[in-house]
């Protein structure tokens, strides 16, 4: 749900704003009633600005609710000005809407108004026509999901267990420009202090959480050697560990390095990783948390801003492999995936059925499970923030997961490593254009179509869009 602002512009001429006044109420109702029908809570004028003292004062009286989005309404020819200092008054996202109808010449209002808004450089949204149409009424609740999302942004904290991993550049960000540019803070979290807490855990969650697995996973591969009984309990007592930290150091999404520390000496955090992605655990349903393999942080941040906008699980993996054959990519990364992939169903038990704990493999001589399965098959936005130059871009292309008979899946999971998880994706787009322009080595994904949502985003943040394929 987001919170919208709502003012309505009107002419400042007293004898023709109390002819009109009826009419703009009736166009401000029919918005605020399809923004709230679609479950936003929308904050209103007191009435039809038509003052210069009224343009300021109720601006900074919508304001005060610390809207997502405000929108400036304009039924009517409106004095610019009052934009102007309404604008002043408002911070954050601006949607700038008018109907069309040929008696009030709204349409000139809003040009008047936006043109104003160009010349200070003040950017903002426009969209125009009659909320009761579908496709005006998605292109403003697109802005008000993308807008939401941004809003979520501000002020929020990312937890950054340990440095930078194997040396990736793309994987760390400067604390400064995510706070100039998103308003997020970072949190330096020492990985030690998930190996301190682990051995605390207390046993029976850590028992009840390895039976859960064994009884609803399709499998749990014990080896006796990389993977054992006390090892995934190893795993289960990080995961509780990492949720305690969360809690005590409040914090809105993480990344966890692993490698080599972690994953050499301790045990690898897949099972850590994909549950905290999950809307579930073992001990029940729960909020996902986003979490990203090799404290990436530019990718835990696109995965925070597509989690607000889908509402869903994002996806975090290594672009691993390219199937010519197929034209499909296999997305795999280890153990990262939240295990909702699987079947995307709201019951873990079916989501579980899909899924193998498998040991781990030689990368990782500490051991544990690694969570493997194969994506279900989905409709998927695509996307990943990278900079160039320093300057923050939005990678964007569509596309979407398919899934095959048993023998294949095996069959081209093998190809890689097969005991990781793999979202075998067909993108929309030439194999030589991602590979030539893309800024990264992981990439993210959230089931459903999002791509005018994130453009959005880029206006609102001010980043460069970078989408490729269909959507350039």
């Amino acid at each position: 749900m987001a919170r919208v602002g709502l003012m309505t512009f009107s002419d400042g001429r007293d004898f023709v704003h109390a002819g009109i006044e009826a009419f703009t109420l009736e166009v401000e109702g029919r918005i605020a009633q399809a923004l709230e029908a679609a479950g936003h809570e929308v904050i209103r004028a007191a009435g039809p600005i038509w003052t210069n003292t009224m343009a300021t004062t109720e601006a900074r009286r919508v304001a005060d609710a610390r809207c997502d989005l405000t929108i400036f309404n304009y039924p009517v020819w409106a004095f610019p000005h009052f934009t102007m200092l309404a604008a002043q008054a408002t911070p954050g996202p601006l949607l700038l809407f008018s109907n069309i109808d040929p008696q009030y010449p709204g349409m000139v209002g809003m040009l008047a108004a936006g043109g104003g808004l160009d010349q200070i450089g003040r950017s903002h949204t426009r969209v125009w026509g009659d909320m009761a149409g579908p496709a005006v009424r998605d292109r403003v609740l697109e802005t008000v999901r993308a807008a939401a999302a941004v809003s979520a942004l501000a002020g929020s904290t990312f937890g950054r267990f340990g440095g930078r991993p194997m040396g990736m550049y793309t994987a760390v960000s400067g604390t400064d420009q995510w706070m100039s540019t998103f308003g997020v803070d970072v949190e330096e979290i020492d990985q030690w202090e998930i190996v301190r807490r682990a051995g605390a855990i207390e046993q029976s969650r850590v028992s009840a959480g390895r039976k859960w697995l064994e009884a609803h996973a399709a499998g749990v591969h014990y080896d006796g050697k990389a993977l054992t009984p006390e090892l995934l309990e190893r795993q289960i007592r990080s995961y509780h560990a990492v949720r305690e930290l969360i809690e005590e150091w409040n914090l809105d999404f993480c990344g966890i390095k692993g490698q080599p520390e972690l994953t050499t000496h301790f045990t690898t955090m897949d099972i850590t990783e994909a549950f905290l992605n999950d809307p579930y655990d073992w001990e029940g349903p729960k909020q996902t948390h986003v979490c990203a393999t090799e404290a990436d942080m530019d990718g835990a941040l696109t995965m925070q801003l597509l989690k607000g906008l889908a509402g869903t699980p994002v996806l975090f993996a290594d672009v691993r492999h390219y199937h010519a054959d197929r034209d499909i990519w296999d997305l795999c990364n280890s153990g990262q995936h939240a295990t909702w992939f699987a079947a995307r169903s709201a019951d873990p038990a079916e989501n579980l059925r899909a899924v193998n704990f498998y040991p781990e493999v030689f990368y990782f001589p500490a051991g544990g499970a690694s969570v493997s399965f194969f994506a279900a098959p989905s409709p998927a936005t695509f996307a990943r923030l990278t900079r160039l130059e320093g300057r923050y871009r939005m990678h964007v292309a569509r596309g979407a997961f398919e899934s095959y008979d048993p023998a294949t899946n095996e069959a081209l999971a093998r190809q890689s490593t097969f005991e990781w998880p793999h979202a075998f994706a067909r993108l929309e787009l030439t194999p030589e254009e991602f590979l030539s322009t893309f800024g990264a080595n992981h990439i993210h994904a959230a089931p459903g179509e999002h791509v005018a949502e994130l453009r959005a985003v880029c206006r609102m943040l001010d980043i460069e869009w970078a989408g490729m394929g269909e959507v350039r």
